[in-house]
């Protein structure tokens, strides 16, 4: 049902209807409704429904995202999310529209504007990973997942600003991107290291992002930044043509500010990819949509575990503010008809989340595999990397450190991890998860902090990274000054249905997502305008066909 308000039906190839049902279309007219249109909490179905009735186009879709881009970027509140815009982004969605109504099958995604990380492989602009040492670097092809978007109509409007080489999960900071700020508070941190893509998508400069998460980097800028994020199964997207951080944990996955819009960027970019072995776990585990899991009622009868071991402390004001959010959002969760299991155990939680992070090791040796296999990779070798002094300072030592790991294969420490922690992991989480769909946690123990001040996450997103389960972060509310707080669900291999139809479920139920105050409506951007119901009638498929829907657009006065 959900895929059907996607799918345009202004353009049907339908038979000339006959007098007689002909004489419904006043009555269909009189049906059409009323419907009013605002960019910020635009989902990809509203936009759809707007093209498609003629009050919207993809290119002034554009538009509206890029005069935002142009207040709220670099100036006003100056969020400092995007490293480059797409100079032909307005071009493309032209077009787009063009070429609609000889398109068919296009899907949801059709002349859809995505904002990506900036770590991702771009044929027509630079990846750059935020690095200075690698500005204008331009790869010889898309990464998988950014070719998969395009396959399906989206335009890539920019590519976002993240923690340089995306080694911070608690900000975005990079030698080429500066610092990006928070929507909710410029005072405050995005998080990292997606926290450009996080904050532009907030803040409504595109439709939907992506970002990448080795440990949380897709989940905290989601939980910071009020939005939908999801960590994939490793298997489920490829990781080809993403600047690696961990192989082994790396991932890349959507971040949008609607679970609906998540589930269709997620049916976009996955599959099996030949360049990343791994998808071939993938096959036979992705449905048809997504979307399909997608059900209002989709908490009746669901069982959740609260891993309370996984809380900060009361005694500590900030943690105390997430808890509080949390336990409203719990008693929710119930009263939609969930079944909450309290202090669920994780079997040996303390020795995993102690446990290290493999980008400690595999840094320096993907990387270079990475620049090994780019025909226009400005360096061969990290060392040539560090050599050209041209990446954050702060970052010197870390750089210097991965570059003198040994080689993997005669590394005892790492050989330990590789071999034995994914194993004890997924088996310890598969006990705490007997008998539950899904486990439930605070993606952050604290909200965002000051720029000035050490972010205080916690290492709650380790255990998605570390085992290799999907995990999904949605909006769970807000502290009493209105600073996001996120949930994080997380469930079994392949089994993102169930944890999107949890988070669906949740935020139809409650609708409490609101808008960052610091990047406000501008003009233009909300409008009313006249949709005819979906025809369900001869006379209402004619009409379609015809293309003779009669629709008026009423701008809302912005004074």
């Amino acid at each position: 049902m959900l895929r059907s308000i996607l799918r345009s039906t202004a353009f049907f190839i339908a038979p000339v209807a006959s007098a007689a049902s002909l004489a419904f279309v006043p009555a269909i007219a009189e049906a059409a409704s009323l419907t009013t249109f605002r960019l910020q909490d635009a989902t990809i179905a509203d936009i759809n429904l707007a093209i498609d009735s003629g009050a919207l186009t993809s290119q002034q879709l554009v538009q509206l995202y890029l005069n935002r881009i142009a207040a709220y970027d670099k100036q006003g509140p100056s969020i400092n999310s995007l490293i480059t815009i797409n100079p032909n982004a307005l071009q493309e969605a032209a077009l787009f529209d063009q070429q609609r109504n000889l398109v068919s099958d296009r899907g949801p995604l059709y002349g859809i504007p995505v904002i990506v990380k900036d770590n991702f492989n771009t044929f027509d602009l630079p990846t750059t990973a935020g690095v200075l040492a690698f500005d204008g670097f331009v790869p010889a092809a898309d990464a998988f997942q950014v070719q998969k978007l395009r396959e399906a109509g989206a335009i890539i409007l920019g590519k976002a600003n993240l923690s340089e080489f995306a080694f911070s999960g608690s900000t975005s900071i990079s030698s080429l991107g500066g610092t990006t700020l928070n929507p909710y508070d410029p005072l405050r941190s995005p998080a990292g290291s997606s926290g450009g893509t996080g904050a532009s998508i907030a803040a409504s400069f595109a439709t939907v992002g992506l970002g990448t998460d080795t440990g949380g980097s897709i989940r905290n800028p989601s939980a910071f930044n009020s939005l939908v994020g999801v960590r994939p199964t490793i298997g489920l997207s490829s990781r080809s043509g993403i600047v690696p951080l961990a192989l082994s944990q790396d991932t890349g996955g959507p971040l949008a500010r609607s679970v609906l819009d998540a589930a269709l960027t997620l049916d976009a970019t996955v599959g099996f990819d030949p360049n990343d072995p791994i998808t071939a776990t993938g096959i036979g585990n992705i449905p048809d949509s997504y979307t399909d899991f997608l059900q209002v009622n989709g908490l009746q009868g669901k069982r959740i575990g609260i891993v309370r071991d996984l809380f900060g402390s009361d005694a500590d004001p900030e943690y105390a503010q997430v808890n509080a959010v949390i336990n409203q959002a719990i008693a929710t969760l119930e009263s939609l008809g969930a079944t909450i299991v309290e202090s669920v155990t994780i079997p040996g939680l303390s020795e995993i989340l102690a446990s290290p992070s493999l980008s400690a090791f595999e840094f320096r040796y993907d990387l270079e595999d990475y620049l090994a296999a780019e025909p226009n990779a400005p360096y061969n070798t990290l060392q040539q990397i560090i050599d050209s002094g041209l990446f954050l300072p702060s970052n010197l030592s870390t750089l210097i450190a991965r570059n003198n790991v040994p080689p993997l294969e005669t590394n005892q420490a790492y050989q330990d991890i590789i071999q034995n922690r994914p194993g004890v992991t997924q088996g310890n989480l598969l006990t705490a998860l007997t008998g539950l769909d899904a486990l439930l946690y605070p993606t952050s123990q604290a909200p965002p902090r000051l720029n000035s001040q050490a972010q205080r996450i916690g290492s709650n997103n380790r255990l998605s990274a570390f085992s290799g389960f999907p995990a999904i972060t949605l909006p769970a509310g807000y502290t009493a000054d209105g600073l996001p707080v996120g949930m994080e669900f997380l469930g079994r291999a392949f089994d993102e249905p169930t944890l999107l139809q949890l988070a669906y479920a949740f935020e139809q139920g409650t609708k409490l997502r609101q808008t960052p105050g610091f990047t406000p409506d501008l003009p233009g951007e909300v409008f009313q305008y006249e949709a005819v119901p979906e025809p369900t009638t001869l006379a209402g498929l004619a009409l379609a066909g015809l293309g003779m829907t009669v629709l008026r657009r009423r701008k809302v006065d912005q004074n």
